[in-house]
């Protein structure tokens, strides 16, 4: 069997049809939807791109790996889904972005050249590289923000592109009336179509590369396909640009009351750029059809992959998973972007399709057990037939739900966010060690904590599904943070770095020791069988004197 990992850039939970969205029809997620498992309590270890993705692909938290943010480096030695399958069988193959930044300098203490295989696949996140496009390339005064080379920016050259910067000049930025760039930075350009062939634009480009791949790999792998978008700058290639309208725009989801008293980290992050402008109507009138048409998009160009499979009989043998990295506020309880822990930003889709006679009982139904990111790398190895590193990948296999199984589960779900590297950070006067966030969720309730002092924030989302009243501002629910606090410091005390030696390589090297020849603590030997003591046992032997 080969899998078909998709990964969507900052798409929502809510923003598919098969998930309730009353405008946006999206017809291939949902029917992936009806031939799997759509699991409806999914959430990403971390809320920002970088550090989301580590724990992807190591299948650990994001204070297990160390990635917290990004341009973090994930540090050498740091296994990951590349190496946890090609130990079962299956290659991993990385076409579209990881946003992952490799360790140079640990490469270069322990001698890795990036031109080796195994110094490459560090680069590259533990994958072999197809088609890697991180999907950034935005130019400024001091450089490009990627320095790497862009095969998609290659692709539009060769096919007649000729700006300096065709992915800025034409896949993201609209002709102005006055002929002028009319750049997607710019939320007010976010209604114009980009200045591109709807073919050549970054979605079709990297489903075109899938395809390619799939066409000449040789069974089994696992495709990691990671589209950019719906992520920003938000614009999109006609017909795409104008499918949706103010009329389709759901009302931003926030209370007033949300700003009284607010927990000062939410209150910084109220107060940023990017919250500024989607509390704005006229941004997210703009945005927010851009937004649909990309997904929009999206959802067509999974088709593409759908036919594909179908048409090469390919699809009886492949899994599909369908993911985000995150989510987007759009304007939700004020803020813009991702960052904290409202599901708009930290819950994600996540839909599965096992081809195999065992999730036969399974399709086309919802699953709505905790579930984290970090689960698919275990569901990964499990489905090449591998047996999961539980001391090395803490999420756990979801096939057991696929398969129509109810398997102990856990009771609560966790997610982090480091925001050191953040204008928030320095606002709130916080050293870089204190600006740490992390969210309990136990299925109703949901706490935030803050390092640094601050108080916590608590949500009842039985009571309250859209997280708009925090419970947290008075003491009346002491005993329910008291019960969620515990849960993080159960957390806290997991087993996350004893990597090397699972349990049941502890338990077989216990006692090993005592036939290899050590044996303390004996009064007379008689406290071991004679086999432990033959070595040091009949005459002694001379010693040479002078």
């Amino acid at each position: 069997m080969n899998i078909l990992f998709v990964m969507y850039d900052q798409l929502r939970f809510d923003y598919l049809s098969c998930a309730g969205h009353p405008y946006l029809q999206t017809p291939n997620f949902d029917r992936i939807a009806g031939m799997g498992v759509r699991f409806t309590n999914a959430f990403v270890q971390s809320p920002i791109c970088g550090a989301s993705r580590m724990c992807f692909y190591t299948g650990r938290y994001a204070s297990s790996h160390g990635a917290q943010w990004n341009g973090f480096p994930l540090r050498v030695g740091e296994r990951t889904l590349g190496d946890h399958l090609r130990a079962n069988g299956m290659d991993a193959w990385i076409i579209g972005k990881t946003h992952m930044k490799a360790d140079a300098e640990g490469m270069a203490r322990l001698g890795l050249s990036p031109d080796s295989i195994i110094g490459a696949r560090q680069a590259e996140c533990g994958f072999d590289n197809w088609a890697r496009d991180d999907g950034l390339w935005a130019e400024g005064p001091d450089g490009f923000y990627d320095e790497k080379r862009s095969p998609y920016q290659a692709y539009l050259r060769a096919q007649g592109y000729e700006a300096q910067n065709p992915w800025a000049a034409h896949a993201n930025a609209a002709t102005g009336d006055d002929g002028q760039i009319a750049s997607g930075w710019m939320f007010d350009n976010a209604d114009k179509p980009a200045n591109i062939r709807e073919e050549d634009s970054e979605t079709p480009w990297l489903t075109s590369e899938a395809i390619k791949f799939m066409g000449q790999a040789k069974a089994p792998w696992l495709a990691h396909v990671s589209y950019i978008k719906p992520h920003w700058p938000y614009i999109v290639p006609a017909p795409y640009h104008n499918m949706f309208g103010p009329e389709h725009i759901l009302p931003a989801c926030r209370d007033p009351r949300e700003r009284e008293n607010a927990h000062p980290v939410y209150d910084a992050y109220m107060q940023n750029k990017i919250a500024a402008a989607f509390q704005q109507d006229a941004v997210r009138q703009k945005v927010i059809p851009a937004y649909m048409g990309l997904i929009k998009q999206c959802d067509d160009q999974l088709g593409r992959l759908l036919d594909y499979l179908t048409e090469t009989d390919a699809l009886k043998d492949t899994m599909i998973v369908l993911t985000s990295d995150h989510g987007d506020y759009l304007g939700d309880h004020w803020l813009g972007e991702k960052d904290l822990f409202h599901n708009p930003s930290v819950k994600i889709p996540m839909i599965i399709y096992d081809p195999r006679v065992e999730a036969d009982q399974t399709r086309g139904t919802t699953c709505d057990a905790l579930v984290e990111s970090i689960d698919l790398a275990a569901t990964f190895v499990e489905a090449a037939g591998g047996t999961v590193p539980n001391h090395i990948i803490e999420g756990r296999s979801l096939l057991p739900w696929l398969h129509n199984e109810t398997p102990p589960w856990r009771d609560f779900v966790i997610s982090e966010y480091d925001y050191s590297a953040t204008a928030q950070c320095v606002k709130l006067g916080l050293e870089p060690r204190d600006a740490r966030l992390f969210m309990v969720f136990d299925g109703r309730y949901k706490l935030m904590h803050a390092e640094g002092g601050f108080r916590p924030m608590l949500f009842d989302l039985k009571a309250d599904p859209d997280e708009l009243i925090d419970l947290a501002k008075t003491d009346d629910h002491t005993e329910i943070i008291d019960r969620l606090y515990t849960y993080l410091a159960q957390w806290g005390r997991r087993m996350s770095q004893r990597v090397t030696r699972s349990d049941d390589d502890i338990k077989n090297m216990r006692g090993k020791s005592l036939r290899r020849g050590i044996l303390p603590f004996l009064k007379d030997g008689s406290e071991v069988s004679d086999e432990l003591t033959e070595r040091y046992r009949g005459s002694a032997p001379p010693c040479p004197r002078e």
